[in-house]
């Protein structure tokens, strides 16, 4: 059986939600911050008749879908909530769980791009910060930079919506961006998402071209990564580069697994 949940089903799907949370911070964020009400999110359960326990979550947030299951689960349930909003669908998740939904012909998914997922526990690999480079925290008079710094960055996507989402996570305090600037110019940035009670995601990292190879963004992240940490949180990230993911486990990070998207 599959519903819409409530307010009421709050607590059991936090719980059911929370024996992962790093894979679950982008549904764990998005329900702490935005519930069960909002025009541009819903939630969708399936539960097991004989018990009444949850089996698969599925949330919606604007156009994009995930899904999370710890088993097998009503995938043609979910492709037919899917199928009412537009398409192709923007699809996300853990890569086993999101793959099946491949074999639905009459769901048109985006392009496809797998990446490895790892999270990160611990401070006692960062580096003493470089007292010597300026951070900023931005706020939103910074946010055309962000999104144009990001644009100048051949492996990014941007979404056409992308600016209206970051204003929407830092007014919700759902992000942040740190940054370093040049006489008024952002020069690296690197940013959270999802940011919940239990775990952040760390995105957009990125230096322009001129300013590489100057430690910028490390120093940043090392900034970013120990603030986060002292806050209790877990910090996660994708990355599907080889290089970027040796200076992240440089810093702590361990493969936990994949995750697929279709954009």
């Amino acid at each position: 059986m599959i519903r819409k949940l409530t307010e009421q089903d709050h607590d059991q799907v936090l719980a059911f939600l929370s024996e992962e949370p790093s894979i679950n911070l982008f549904i764990i964020g998005d329900i702490e911050v935005f519930g069960y009400s909002s025009e541009f999110q819903e939630i969708w359960a399936e539960f097991d008749e004989q018990n009444n326990s949850i089996k698969a979550v599925l949330l919606r947030f604007h156009q994009s879908f995930i899904p999370y299951a710890k088993g097998e689960f009503d995938t043609e349930g979910f492709v037919s909530i899917m199928k009412r909003y537009n398409q192709p669908v923007l699809l996300s998740g853990k890569s086993d769980i999101v793959e099946k939904f491949e074999a639905f012909d009459d769901l048109q998914l985006g392009k496809k791009q797998a990446t490895f997922f790892a999270e990160c526990l611990t401070d006692e690999y960062l580096n003493i910060i470089d007292q010597s480079i300026a951070i900023n925290k931005a706020t939103i008079e910074e946010v055309d930079q962000i999104i144009e710094i990001r644009e100048s960055i051949e492996e990014f996507v941007i979404r056409d919506d992308a600016r209206e989402l970051l204003v929407q996570a830092m007014e919700s305090n759902t992000a942040r961006t740190y940054y370093t600037e040049d006489h008024g110019v952002i020069t690296s940035c690197v940013s959270t998402t999802a940011e919940n009670s239990m775990s952040a995601m760390i995105v957009g990292v990125c230096t322009r071209k001129e300013y590489r190879r100057q430690g910028l963004a490390t120093t940043i992240m090392q900034k970013l990564f120990q603030d986060v940490l002292d806050e209790g949180k877990t910090l996660c990230l994708f990355y599907d580069n080889p290089a970027a993911g040796r200076i992240y486990k440089r810093l702590g990070f361990k493969d936990i697994g994949m995750w697929t998207m279709y954009r």
